[in-house]
């Protein structure tokens, strides 16, 4: 009799299978990332010279939506309850939905297939808190103005403060996935202490929003 473990496995399978077999056909629009070829961060350092706050501000944000708009962030900040996967975005396969905690259906349970860990021999990625980011958190297809001030609402970044905030880009181990996302999926670019100390100097310097 197979445990529980291997029929898991073998779910996360199925769906690598359903995955590869796809054609890339959907009844939803594909979410174009922004910023999809950006590799790496440029240093805090490198914005010292801009003697503005507001445009110093502006800029390392800009920085900061190189992450923030990369298919890793994105295909789990749906814009709607479908969430999307590859570099190219495309609604998930097979076909699930948010659910109440992010957390699939039953049925449906992000976790029958996604484990603690990635499983790259299915290519299935994975993490112990696999979920979609809440339904106000979403921000795929929006322009970066209007994610920042999506960060800075507590109303719809999860009730945090800029400190909590600073705190989330920096040392969360969901956000740290996205750098190391393992089979054959892009990493975010540079690395999670780069994006934080980006971030901690955005909000450092005012936390201003492009319009």
């Amino acid at each position: 009799m197979k445990s529980a473990r291997g029929i898991l496995a073998a779910a996360g399978l199925l769906a690598a299978l359903a995955i590869t077999a796809a054609d890339g056909k959907s009844t939803t629009d594909t979410v174009q990332p922004a910023t999809a070829s950006a590799t790496s961060l440029r240093p805090v350092s490198d914005f010292d010279a801009i003697r503005s706050r507001k445009k110093r501000s502006l800029a390392l944000f800009t920085e900061v939506g190189k992450v923030l708009q990369h298919p890793r962030c994105l295909n789990c900040h749906p814009r709607n309850d479908i969430p999307t996967q590859t570099e190219a975005m495309r609604p998930h396969i097979p076909k699930v939905v948010r659910g109440e905690a992010g957390i699939g259906v039953p049925g449906q349970y992000c976790i029958a297939c996604h484990h603690s860990n990635n499983y790259d021999p299915a290519n299935v990625p994975g993490h112990a808190r696999w979920l979609l980011a809440p339904a106000e958190m979403a921000w795929a297809g929006k322009p970066l103005g209007d994610i920042c001030r999506q960060l800075k609402d507590k109303k719809r970044n999860g009730g945090k403060t800029m400190e909590e905030m600073v705190h989330h880009m920096t040392k969360d181990d969901l956000i740290a996935w996205g750098w190391k996302p393992g089979g054959d999926r892009e990493p975010a670019p540079g690395t999670q202490k780069e994006l934080g100390a980006l971030f901690a100097a955005w909000a450092a310097s005012g936390a201003y929003c492009p319009s």
